[in-house]
């Protein structure tokens, strides 16, 4: 059976792809990612990803490496990682009452055929009206400054919502799993077979 090699040093992506049940090991890529001049969110997280894959695969062989990134934007404008109380403050009191859309980038490198497949996954997040104290009193409990828009979906962020929408919940957290699992049973890694 192929290696697996997840290109992030992500827990939320290792998480992730633990549930797949698949052996896999984590190697962090070492990539610029600042955006380009006028690049558009999914134009990003697509070169993102391509890059953290390619820059692992290039130095292994015999391997399905998986890159992916994300970013969440609102109203065009992307939203970085707070990484303090004052930004993520920031970031929820603009998410207050509006959409935020999620793009979520997937490659998948088999450096046995030198091939990839890639796609991007979007997912729109609806947020309540909310007030500084619950905003505040959320920050207080999750501490979200590691992740983009402030929040973690997959705790006490989900309190923080009206509606969510997309093909693939796992795509918000930062792996497109239902996506990811297409190409592996492609690429002969199904999840579901023998290994």
């Amino acid at each position: 059976m192929k290696n697996i090699v997840l290109a992030s040093s992500s827990p939320y992506r290792h998480a992730l792809l633990s549930r797949l049940n698949l052996p896999f090991q984590s190697i962090s890529p070492e990539i610029d990612e600042t955006p380009l001049n006028n690049e558009s969110p999914d134009a990003l997280v697509s070169r993102l990803a391509y890059e953290k894959a390619f820059a692992i695969a290039k130095n292994i062989d015999n391997t399905v490496v998986i890159g992916s990134d994300q970013v969440a934007t609102i109203k065009n404008q992307i939203l970085t990682k707070p990484g303090n109380m004052e930004n993520a403050t920031t970031q929820l009191l603009a998410c207050s009452g509006n959409n935020v859309t999620f793009y979520t980038s997937l490659c998948v490198v088999d450096t046995q055929k030198n091939n990839h497949h890639q796609i991007v996954d979007t997912f729109t997040v609806g947020f309540r009206d909310l007030s500084i104290q619950q905003i505040k009193r959320y920050l207080e409990i999750e501490q979200p400054f590691d992740c983009a828009g402030s929040f973690k979906a997959e705790g006490m962020g989900i309190t923080l919502f009206t509606h969510l929408s997309g093909r693939d919940p796992n795509s918000l957290i930062g792996l497109p799993l239902i996506q990811l699992t297409t190409i592996l049973q492609e690429l002969g890694l199904d999840p579901l077979g023998e290994h």
